[in-house]
């Protein structure tokens, strides 16, 4: 059925054709020959119609006339309403033929190029644009050689000059840059038309065939080298002819003959087999199991020389041709080591069985598998060959060198196959047989291993040091012998020594007697010194406590007194006086709480060190003016009360020296931990002292300085002092974690 119309004139189905159509297929370019046949005949129709009219125009007009007239016209009209329907019809077909040729056009599996003469892209179906990754639109008007990959950009020129030429079945092969895809390759064959003014171009993606093709090569390539290179001779039969038809260079190195010599003959030719029938057998035999081996074959070379070697004949498809493959292998070196290996191992079996060691070797279970006739004397019974060594050993007693009894679980060869030791080496034990005779021997075990590293076994190697150790025990006799005697040569010049000594040591004690009452002297003068600054503190605290205490406590009696006999009097005056005796007696528990603090804070026992050090800094600060600053620990306060309270004293000592002889501006206390203990560092910037001068000073100069010290040995600790010009002062306190 035709389609119809619409308001413009174009069929519906033309309106739903993409605009990206190539023009020449549109219906204007398919009707027009048609349509300007139609309107010839019709005006050549009209033409005739006005002269039949004038010719009949100089008649009378009948009545017949007009209808005759109106009957031609209604004739005509069908005429041209059949005459429409065979174009509606034709248009139809030439619609549907259109759409199918732009189907195969546009979905064509090869990609379908028109190129003006210049190269310039006129037309170009969907394929094409999906080869080269661009939309049609903006393929249209641009040039092809631009889509070719810079390298084979001068090919394709050359080969679309030659199609321009006219020369007929030409084709290239290109790489063609793709965005959305990996590089790829297309066949390029065209045709120019028959204007000359442009060409056909048709455009094949060989992409996965160019894969293909390089892996058959690669592959073949390989096989080719894997060929040539072998270290085995390769030969390929024929299987209808048995004839040779390859053999690779290892076969030329093997035998002597040429490749030239080797094709076209058997293998009885050659020498690999002894003569026809036996080719003829292993011929019969591959069709069969289609592999044939052959473990020992004599072969001869061209030059004479005898060598053996291993076949292995395989029958396998290749094309669907049938193709024999023979490695051969030469076996001459592994025959000669065979050789080799047999005699050294008649060579170890002499020596395993006369040599003077004994030897025996059990696998990984620990059944004894092998031994010789020394570990049988030494042992004083055969074992049972399979027989465990565990069992073996229980038949007689192993002693460590130190006298110790061995269990059979604990002997070198059981650790050993057990892993508990990788080997035994000189490792020395006693035997004592069942005749309850004793031999010393040395053990030597090392483990036998597959190609993995598992342990497979073991081998002991022994032999008996009886005698030896019955000589070395002789000749260490001999050696305390001459040792005494040294010895007692020795001690001889030694008491000589001693007595020569003892008179010199007579001499020092008289002087060490003498330093010793010089010491207790001074000792002595020592504690009067201390019994004199306790008996001078006592007596300044109670001056303090006279002078301050008792005459502000007097005050306030008088005060008191005062009050009770003017209260009646001046009641004005009462409040006042009595807010001056609250702070008389504010004034003196103040006083009473100082006495307190320097005898010993309480914050110190409440709060801890920290607490109490910050106070006592800042009333320094407040007293003398020297800046302070504290730098602790953190765990300071985990000592225990009597390390703190030493710590305190000795901080307190050492600010009350820096007020008194430093004249220092700023004094750092620094408290940190040790490995072992705490260390407290006490700097100022002060003048400097000899630090050796002062300590050997006598009387009360040096107090201060020695109860420090005192303080601190009495726990452990250890006390310095260094002072330098610039440098100032540093008292250095250490006080371990634990109770010496």
């Amino acid at each position: 059925m035709s389609s119809k119309p619409n308001s413009s004139g174009i069929p519906a189905k033309r309106q739903r054709r993409s605009a990206s159509e190539p023009r020449e297929f549109h219906d204007q370019e398919q009707q027009r020959p048609m349509l300007a046949e139609l309107y010839r005949k019709a005006k050549a129709s009209l033409r005739h119609q006005k002269q039949h009219q004038r010719s009949k125009a100089v008649a009378p007009p009948t009545a017949a006339d007009p209808r005759r007239l109106l009957h031609e016209l209604e004739v005509h009209q069908i005429e041209l309403e059949l005459q429409n329907a065979e174009l509606r019809q034709a248009r139809d077909e030439l619609e549907t033929a259109l759409e199918n040729y732009t189907d195969l056009y546009d979905f064509a599996p090869a990609g379908y190029f028109t190129l003006t003469s210049a190269g310039i892209i006129r037309q170009v179906n969907l394929t094409g644009a999906q080869l080269v990754g661009l939309e049609r639109s903006r393929l249209v008007g641009r040039a092809f050689g631009q889509l070719v990959s810079a390298a084979q950009r001068p090919d394709f020129n050359s080969f679309f000059k030659q199609v321009l030429a006219g020369e007929d079945k030409l084709s290239l092969d290109l790489e063609l840059p793709n965005k959305a895809e990996p590089l790829q390759i297309v066949r390029v064959r065209a045709k120019r038309s028959p204007t000359g003014l442009d060409c056909r171009v048709v455009l094949v993606d060989i992409t996965g065939l160019k894969r293909e093709e390089d892996k058959v090569r690669v592959s073949e390539i390989r096989y080719r080298r894997l060929f040539e290179t072998a270290h085995d001779g390769v030969i390929l039969l024929d299987p209808a002819t048995r004839k040779i038809t390859d053999a690779n260079p290892f076969m030329t190195k093997l035998l002597g003959y040429t490749h030239g010599q080797f094709v076209g003959k058997e293998l009885f030719e050659i020498g690999l087999l002894k003569d026809e029938t036996a080719s003829r057998e292993m011929f019969e035999k591959l069709k069969r199991n289609h592999e044939v081996r052959y473990e020992d074959l004599p072969l001869e070379t061209e030059t004479g020389r005898h060598q053996e070697v291993e076949v292995v004949a395989n029958l396998y498809s290749e094309s669907r041709h049938a193709v024999i493959q023979c490695n051969i292998r030469d076996i001459t070196q592994r025959k000669l080591a065979e050789h080799a290996l047999r005699a050294s191992e008649e060579r170890y079996r002499i020596l395993f069985e006369l040599g003077p060691v004994a030897v025996y070797s059990c696998d990984a279970a620990g059944m004894i598998q092998n031994f010789n006739a020394r570990a049988a004397e030494l042992w004083g019974r055969r074992p049972v060959l399979g027989e465990t060594n565990a069992r073996y050993c229980g038949s007689f007693k192993l002693f460590r060198p130190d006298g110790s009894a061995m269990r059979p679980a604990d002997c070198p060869m059981a650790q050993v196959l057990k892993g508990k030791i990788s080997e035994a080496r000189d490792q020395e034990v006693i035997i004592e047989r069942s005749d309850a005779s004793r031999l010393s021997c040395v053990v030597n075990i090392r483990p036998l291993k597959n190609q993995h590293g598992k342990v497979t076994g073991a081998i002991n190697c022994f032999y008996d040091i009886t005698e030896r150790k019955a000589v070395e025990e002789a000749q260490r006799r001999l050696e305390v012998l001459a040792a005494s005697n040294q010895k007692l040569a020795a001690e001889i010049a030694r008491r000589q020594v001693v007595e020569a000594s003892l008179k010199q040591s007579q001499q020092q004690q008289t002087q060490l007697l003498a330093e010793s009452r010089f010491m207790q002297e001074q000792l002595r003068h020592l504690s009067r010194q201390v019994l004199q600054a306790q008996e001078d503190e006592r007596k300044r605290i109670s001056r303090e406590l006279h002078d301050v205490i008792a005459q502000t406590l007097t005050g306030i009696n008088l005060r008191l007194a005062t009050l009770k006999k003017g209260a009646g009097l001046n009641p004005k005056n009462f409040d006042r006086d009595i807010e001056r005796t609250q702070k008389l007696v504010e004034n003196s528990v103040h006083i009473v709480h100082e006495f307190a603090r320097e005898l010993r804070p309480a914050v110190l026992d409440d709060l801890g060190l920290i607490p109490a050090l910050h106070a006592f800094l800042k009333n320094f600060t407040t007293q003398t003016g020297v800046r302070t600053h504290l730098t602790a620990f953190a765990g300071l306060e985990a000592l225990d009360a009597a390390r703190r309270t030493i710590l305190y004293r000795v901080a307190q000592e050492a600010l009350t020296n820096v007020s008194r002889h430093a004249q220092a501006s700023r004094v750092e206390v620094t408290i940190q931990k040790l490995a072992a203990g705490i260390c407290m560092k006490i700097n100022d910037n002060g003048k400097s002292f000899s630090v050796e001068r002062l300590l050997q000073a006598k009387g009360s100069q040096r107090l201060g300085l020695l109860g420090m010290r005192e303080r601190l040995e009495i726990v452990g600790g250890r006390f310095a002092i260094e002072s330098a010009p610039s440098l100032g002062t540093t008292v250095t306190a250490e006080i371990p974690f634990n109770q010496p």
